[in-house]
């Protein structure tokens, strides 16, 4: 045994693959003494240590051993109870800061045991008698106590380790005795319940932790006291809510568990709870979100079809009645093309509010998408009812709507189906009113209309011109007629309108009369608005190439191409592709369409009168134009509507009328034409009012393309005795 500056080492410690084949242990075990002798008698008593082996180091001095735990750890410390050193302070207290997770045993003679006593009970692991320091016993207890030190270590560092682990979880664990009362909570449930941890502890769980049911407000028993009683796992229904310490309430989701001991004996329970108030909040909101129109925030179809059944469920118990409107707005397509979406959204949520308050509360106004509505009347008893309704709808949505310093004005046209006369379910509601709504429209806008069964007919032909509409592009089967316009007092052709004809493979020669409201109603208008604008000018363009004096030609434009952001655009790209110069074209476009937006409309004709183009009022006097409006349009044409013209001999007020804009286009500097022509009596009153150019059968029918070449190329005089009856 030899000491090597300060380390004392009871054997010389084998070679690393000696001490592996060996098995025995590597203890480093430090000894604070300023008695060398103490320290080589408790050195040669681990020399012969069976199990391990002991690495010693020893230290004189106080501040020597608390220097040598500082710089490595130790298993194990044996400490004389006073040193040179110590100043009378204690030894163990100062030891043990040094070293607070290292067993420290103290070493005395038999009368200080008293005090080595007292160093146990403020922690020491034990003390040896100096009588006792060679002996094997030492060894031996030594081991003991590291060992059952490594075993406290093990369990404290796993506790702590689950401590870290439940406190770094979201949720929350509130740990119980086996009569219910607290012992332990983590972080998440003294932030959840609003209990720190030293203030609940060995309170009853239901103190702690007071539930209630979300609908019923009863106390609801907690499931640790379940789980203690029945022994088995318990869990909250759904709808649970915690009052937390403050009062606040925290909807929560839970289960609790019974703990049990080796032997199997319950010990305790613990619970595991998460909040599950956003989650709830979320959930309802996307419940509602399915069921409500995002923009408008009225109930969609799903919710729809559900009031509807629990509305026909209703009057079949009650015996009676359930009525639908199915509304569209009129002309909200031209809003949102020529303002934007922006506009068109904001109108549509003012229209939902004055929707609504139009009904009661037992009746559901519903968006179906775009601009149409549905208003669901439950407990409908007599139709005349739902009649009163739409009257009151129809008078509510006709002031002008204020939005970003545009004054904007809409109508409904309403359709009205009615159980159980019209329909037995909501599919058949919903369709029956859908009908009667676009008979509504093609009757007079901003009107309703009640469901009747010759419709159906009607309505299968519509839903057949439609679907057919949609392939005539592709096929090739539109088509264009010409009709031309005259000069009254000469007879010469000053120009052509294009007229659309549809050429069906079955049908034959289709006029617009039966399919452009369709066309305008389902927005197919815009596509073939293109191509007759593009045929027009190209034809028109081959005319002038081939030497025949044709005026201008003209074209009908549709509110829907009108009020689109690109039209203006569109036109002057269709006559830089076809080469047409712009003063040879002509739009027409109807008093109705300029009137809805007159700024806007004024706007656009400015554009397109820059470019040349030169621009006509069709069915002048069927609107209700304003003169200062009129005025500023600069357009170049009025053309008398036909009503008024075959009125002429027959209507005193009309032929006023139609004295009156040849009047008016006279001093605006405006040609006026005359639509409708076909009696020489009729032509005769247009005369003798100088009225400029007509347009009719008189003169001729639209007639295919080839005929009009070869009527430009003969003029009207060789027409024969219908033109030569004409005066010319």
């Amino acid at each position: 045994m030899q000491v090597r500056g300060g380390v004392l080492r009871a054997d010389e410690p084998p070679a690393p693959e000696i001490a592996k084949r060996s098995g025995k242990r590597k203890l480093r075990i430090l000894i604070v003494t300023n008695a060398p002798d103490d320290a080589k008698r408790i050195a040669e008593g681990l020399r012969d240590a069976r199990h391990e082996t002991f690495i010693i180091e020893w230290a004189s001095r106080l501040s020597q051993g608390i220097k040598r735990l500082h710089a490595r750890s130790f298993d194990a410390v044996l400490a004389n109870l006073s040193l040179a050193d110590s100043q009378d302070s204690d030894v163990f207290a100062a030891l043990s800061v040094a070293a607070p997770r290292t067993p420290i045993m103290m070493l005395c003679i038999a009368d200080d045991e008293a005090v080595a006593m007292a160093a146990v009970e403020r922690g020491s692991h034990g003390y040896f008698l100096k009588e006792h320091f060679s002996s094997h016993l030492v060894s031996q207890s030594l081991r003991n106590i590291i060992q059952r030190h490594q075993i406290e270590e093990a369990v404290f560092n796993e506790k702590e380790r689950a401590e870290i682990t439940l406190n770094s979880i979201s949720d929350a664990v509130i740990g119980t005795d086996l009569f219910a009362n607290v012992e332990y909570l983590n972080l998440a449930a003294e932030t959840m319940t609003g209990w720190l941890r030293a203030d609940a502890s060995g309170k009853p769980i239901a103190k702690i932790m007071q539930i209630i049911d979300g609908k019923t407000r009863r106390t609801i028993r907690n499931p640790i006291e379940l789980a203690l009683k029945l022994n088995k796992p318990m869990a909250l229904k759904a709808g649970t809510i915690m009052i937390r310490r403050d009062g606040r309430e925290v909807a929560i989701e839970d289960s609790a568990s019974p703990i049990h001991n080796s032997a199997g004996k319950v010990v305790g329970a613990v619970i595991v709870f998460h909040d599950i108030t956003a989650a709830r909040a979320l959930a309802m909101k996307m419940e509602h979100l399915a069921q409500h129109d995002f923009l408008t925030n009225l109930p969609n179809r799903v919710l729809l079809n559900d009031r509807i059944d629990q509305a026909i469920s209703l009057g079949k118990r009650n015996n009676v009645g359930v009525a639908l409107m199915f509304l569209d707005l009129d002309r909200f397509k031209h809003i949102n093309d020529s303002l934007g979406h922006a506009i068109g959204d904001k109108l549509l949520q003012l229209v939902a509010q004055r929707l609504s308050s139009c009904v009661r509360r037992s009746d559901t106004v519903s968006r179906q998408g775009g601009d149409e509505f549905v208003v669901l009347l439950s407990e409908c008893k007599q139709a005349e009812d739902a009649g009163l309704t739409a009257e009151k709808i129809v008078s509510a949505l006709a002031p002008a709507y204020v939005i970003d310093e545009h004054e904007l004005h809409v109508t409904a046209s309403i359709g009205i189906s009615t159980y159980p006369a019209d329909a037995q379910d909501g599919d058949g509601l919903i369709k029956s009113a859908d009908i009667a709504m676009y008979h509504a429209k093609a009757r007079d806008r901003g009107s309703y209309q009640f469901f009747e069964p010759a419709m159906n007919a009607r309505a299968v032909e519509r839903q057949l011109v439609e679907m057919n509409l949609r392939f005539a592009l592709q096929r090739q089967e539109l088509l264009l007629h010409y009709q031309p316009l005259v000069n009254l007092a000469t007879g010469l052709i000053t120009g052509a309108e294009a007229l659309l004809r549809w050429k069906h493979p079955q049908w034959g020669m289709t006029l617009p009369s039966r399919f452009v409201s369709i066309a305008e109603d389902s927005g197919l208008i815009v596509p073939m608005g293109r191509w007759v604008l593009r045929e027009a000018c190209a034809q028109a363009k081959r005319w002038e190439e081939s030497g025949l004096g044709f005026g201008s030609i003209a074209v009908n434009i549709s509110a829907l191409e009108f009020r689109r952001k690109d039209f203006v655009q569109n036109v002057g790209e269709v006559l830089a592709e076809t080469g047409l110069q712009p003063h040879l074209l002509q739009l027409e476009i109807t008093e109705s369409i300029l009137m809805q937006e007159a700024q806007s409309s004024t706007d656009i004709l400015g554009k397109l009168k820059d470019m040349g183009i030169g621009l006509a009022v069709d069915d002048f006097g069927t609107g209700y134009s304003s003169l200062s409006y009129l005025i500023r349009f600069p357009v170049d044409v009025l053309k008398i509507d036909q009503s008024f013209v075959q009125a002429i001999g027959s209507k005193k007020p009309s032929e006023i009328i139609v004295s009156a804009v040849i009047a008016m286009g006279s001093s605006l500097n405006q040609r006026v034409v005359a639509e409708g022509v076909e009696d020489e009596m009729q032509l005769k009153f247009l005369k003798q009012r100088d009225c400029e150019e007509g347009q009719g059968y008189l003169f001729s029918r639209p007639i295919s393309v080839n005929d009009f070449s070869n009527l430009l190329s003969t003029g009207l005089s060789k027409r024969g005795a219908e033109v030569e009856a004409a005066g010319f």
